[in-house]
């Protein structure tokens, strides 16, 4: 008897184990220190199309993803969106055609897995479109990464 009695101990001892990862992984994944709940968090995403198709890539934007975030700036879920492409060419592995900056009104906010697809089935009745069309976006990429950025203060004020 004493095997099973064994294993059930290292099986609880595994479960325990694998929680307190979990709880160590939640942990990670709230606002760093020194970010007060209260203030802006302010998030960059980066777009690199494939070459040929940044001017395709930002009419699909502005057709179907900035309306969306212009109704969350509306609802109080964002302060402000933005957005800035370069004027001059960078290197290759450097390069990025546009920045869209958000500026959400926490970072409990930014991090909430808010679900827009009630605002997508209502601004955008044709879904088979908007799904295609969204498609396309993503399809004519080379990359697109987020960037969650904080201001710093130089003068250590």
């Amino acid at each position: 008897m004493r095997g099973p009695v064994r294993f059930r101990t290292m099986f609880a001892f595994g479960l325990l184990f694998v929680g307190s990862l979990f709880l160590v992984g939640l942990h990670d994944r709230t606002p760093a220190q020194g970010m007060s709940a209260e203030k802006p968090f302010v998030v960059e995403y980066y777009y690199k199309a494939k070459w040929g198709h940044a001017d395709e890539f930002l009419t699909l934007f502005r057709k179907n993803h900035y309306p969306v975030l212009k109704k969350e700036v509306e609802m109080g879920r964002m302060l402000r969106v933005s957005a800035v492409t370069p004027v001059y060419h960078a290197t290759e592995d450097g390069r990025w055609d546009y920045r869209i900056t958000i500026v959400y009104k926490n970072a409990a906010v930014a991090h909430d897995n808010f679900d827009s697809a009630g605002l997508i089935k209502q601004m955008y009745p044709d879904q088979e479109t908007y799904k295609k069309e969204e498609q396309r976006r993503f399809e004519i990429l080379d990359a697109h990464w987020d960037l969650p950025v904080k201001e710093l203060d130089l003068d250590g004020k």
